[in-house]
């Protein structure tokens, strides 16, 4: 049964966990103090439960049998069956409890993980995205453009890292300019709404690329966004190069809304694959020019970083940190906790 128990440590060894739509990732820590275990990715197709999953790919492979778990997941935490948004996994504590020898299992939101990195991760984790390259202990902002578009927030009060879990990617967003009232009408909608995640993300590129395509009758030529995105950036497709602009500035236009929503002074933090892969455009002027174009708020928004974060394993770094020092966090454990007993 769920209890409040935020003041107590999970005992270690403990195996953290970033469990994705597609790939599921997993680290154990010895102690406080050691470096983590690593292990190879799991597919997550490649299995029929998350227990097995665990069993064969990683408690079979090691001495060193875990005592706690920590898991991240994309999807919502109502009850102790979770089901995964993009995967037929469910992720059932107590039967994790009951069959691989865990005694406590904490599930979390993956962006409060991703959040939880963005309070801990080190200089040489991040990519500065403009002139600012220092950070404070203020507030920050985390966006993952990846399989849809995730986002978290992060309060720093009293000496803790507070992370907040949402869904800021589902977000309305709209046209700013002449070529964006030429293009938005062709972006595919959702009950006739466009929200962020349907240009600002993987399947995102695919949309805001045909659309440029249908806004100029030009037939399109690529369907993967990989392939969107390398054209792009090698400049060899002059729709490529306009859709990794656009995805910059419409990128930069969100992440400046929320930085302002929660004043995050500490800096915004951009997660996940595609942000690292598209480094070189977001270096461009068009993200930081979006991102401060936040009139009567644009000298305030010139003082706020933007970072893309580069650690390739930046959840289980953040669940990690978690683990070491529980009392740095103001992670909630009510209702997301299980123990033994």
């Amino acid at each position: 049964m769920a209890r409040h128990l935020e003041d107590e440590h999970i005992p270690f060894p403990i195996l953290v966990g970033d469990i994705g739509g597609t790939n599921a990732r997993f680290w154990i820590l010895t102690d406080v103090y050691a470096e983590p275990r690593e292990f190879p990715h799991v597919r997550t197709a490649e299995f029929p439960t998350i227990d097995q999953a665990i069993q064969d790919c990683i408690l079979d492979k090691t001495a060193v049998q875990p005592r706690s778990a920590i898991l991240a997941v994309a999807g919502p935490i109502k009850s102790d069956e979770i089901p995964l948004t993009n995967c037929d996994w469910v992720i059932r504590p107590k039967q994790m409890i009951a069959n691989l020898g865990f005694e406590d299992v904490l599930v979390v939101n993956d962006f409060e993980a991703q959040a939880l990195a963005a309070a801990s991760l080190s200089k040489d984790d991040r990519e500065p995205i403009g002139t600012l390259a220092e950070t404070s202990l203020a507030s920050r902002v985390v966006l993952g453009p990846g399989t849809g578009l995730g986002v978290g927030g992060l309060v720093y009060s009293r000496h803790v890292w507070v992370p907040v879990p949402g869904e800021g990617g589902h977000v309305d967003i709209g046209p700013r300019s002449k070529r964006d009232d030429q293009i938005f009408p062709h972006i595919e909608r959702i009950e006739g709404r466009i929200s962020g995640e349907q240009i600002i993300c993987g399947r995102g590129i695919v949309h805001l690329y045909r659309a440029i395509c249908a806004a100029d009758g030009i037939e399109p030529r690529w369907t993967d966004p990989a392939d969107i995105t390398s054209h792009g950036l090698e400049h060899t497709d002059p729709v490529a190069v306009e859709t990794l602009e656009l995805l910059a500035t419409y990128l930069g236009r969100l992440a400046g809304d929320l930085a302002l929503i929660f004043m995050a002074r500490g800096g915004v933090f951009l997660s996940g694959g595609i942000s690292q892969k598209i480094i070189p455009a977001l270096k461009l002027p068009a993200f930081r020019a979006a991102f401060e174009d936040k009139a009567p708020h644009s000298a305030l928004m010139k003082t706020i970083p933007t970072f893309v974060v580069t650690h390739p394993q930046a959840a289980l770094a953040g669940l990690a940190a978690y683990a070491r020092t529980p009392s740095s966090y103001g992670v909630s454990h009510d209702g997301r906790r299980w123990r033994k007993g």
